[in-house]
C-alpha cells in the first residue's frame, strides 16, 4: 500500500477528487491511503498559532518551522514503530520547485514503497507539506531535505490542489489501478514524448464533421503514421519544448 501523510491547515480538503474516479476506486480498494494532519494540533501556545512574520519585511506571512516540524517527527516515530530503518520521502509544494512532470511522476512511482506486489516495506509513508501564506521557513526545508516541487509556472493560494494533483499523477501508475495495466497510460500526452493526437468515437458524421478516413480504414500501419505524424505536428504548434528537451 502506498501512504501519504498529508500536512495542511485545511485537512477537510481531502480526500477531494481524490475520493472519486479510479483513483478513489483504488483508496477504497486499500491501493494507497493518506492521513491529513494539521499542524496546529502541535503548536504550543493557547491561540495554535503555525505562523509569524517574516524576518527582512514583506507582506504576507510565513509558516513556522516548530509545529511543522513536531509534526513531521510525529509521522517519523509513528513509521518506525512499524518499519525499520524508517526515513519517509518528504515534498513540499512550492513555485520555487522543480517542474512536476511525466517522467519524474513515473520515477516517484516505482521508488515508492507499496507499488509492487509482494513489497515487505507496506505502509511506508511520503509525507507532503502544504505550504499556505507566503511559505515555510527555510531552515525547516534544510534540517529535513526536504525536495521541493512545483505543478505548474503559477500561483495557487495552498499546496493542498497541488498535493491532489501530485497524488492522482502518482496512483494512476501504480498496478491494478487503470484497466489495460500499463497499456493503458503508454499512449498518452508525455508518455509518448509528445503530445497525444486528436481522438474520435461515434457517430463517424456530427454536425458536418468527419472522422479522417485513415481512422476507419482498418489499415494499422496508416493509422500509426497518421497518429505520429498529428502527434508531431501538435507539439511542434503547442509544446516546441517539449522537442528541444527530447533533444537535450
Amino acid at each position: 500500500m502506498i501512504r501519504f501523510d498529508i500536512i495542511t491547515l485545511f485537512p477537510e480538503m481531502f480526500p477531494g477528487t481524490l475520493g472519486g474516479g479510479v483513483v478513489g476506486r483504488a483508496l477504497k480498494e486499500g491501493i494507497w491511503s493518506y492521513k491529513a494532519i494539521n499542524p496546529r494540533d502541535f503548536a504550543t501556545d493557547a491561540h495554535r498559532t503555525v505562523d509569524d512574520a517574516a524576518f527582512g519585511g514583506m507582506d504576507g506571512q510565513v509558516m513556522t518551522a516548530d509545529p511543522l516540524a513536531r509534526t513531521i517527527d510525529k509521522i517519523i516515530e509513528n513509521g518506525k514503530l512499524k518499519i525499520e530503518n524508517y526515513k519517509p520521502k518528504i515534498i513540499y509544494f512550492s513555485p520555487r520547485g522543480k517542474k512536476w512532470t511525466q517522467q519524474l511522476a513515473r520515477e516517484f512511482t516505482s521508488s515508492i514503497m507499496g507499488c509492487h506486489p509482494g513489497t515487505d516495506r507496506a505502509g511506508a509513508s511520503s509525507i507532503l507539506i502544504c505550504g499556505r501564506y507566503e511559505g515555510i521557513d527555510q531552515r525547516l526545508i534544510d534540517e529535513y531535505e526536504i525536495e521541493e516541487i512545483s505543478i505548474g509556472d503559477y500561483i495557487l493560494s495552498g499546496g493542498e490542489i497541488a498535493a491532489q494533483v501530485f497524488i492522482d499523477s502518482v496512483i494512476r501508475l501504480c498496478n491494478n489501478v487503470l484497466g489495460g495495466g500499463s497499456a493503458a497510460t503508454s499512449d498518452e500526452s508525455f508518455e509518448i514524448g509528445g503530445l497525444e493526437w486528436p481522438l474520435y468515437t461515434r457517430p463517424h458524421e456530427w454536425r458536418g464533421r468527419n472522422v479522417p478516413e485513415v481512422l476507419v480504414s482498418g489499415h494499422h500501419k496508416n493509422i500509426k503514421e497518421w497518429r505520429k505524424n498529428q502527434s508531431e505536428k501538435i507539439t511542434a504548434e503547442r509544446r516546441p519544448d517539449l522537442i528541444k528537451d527530447k533533444k537535450k
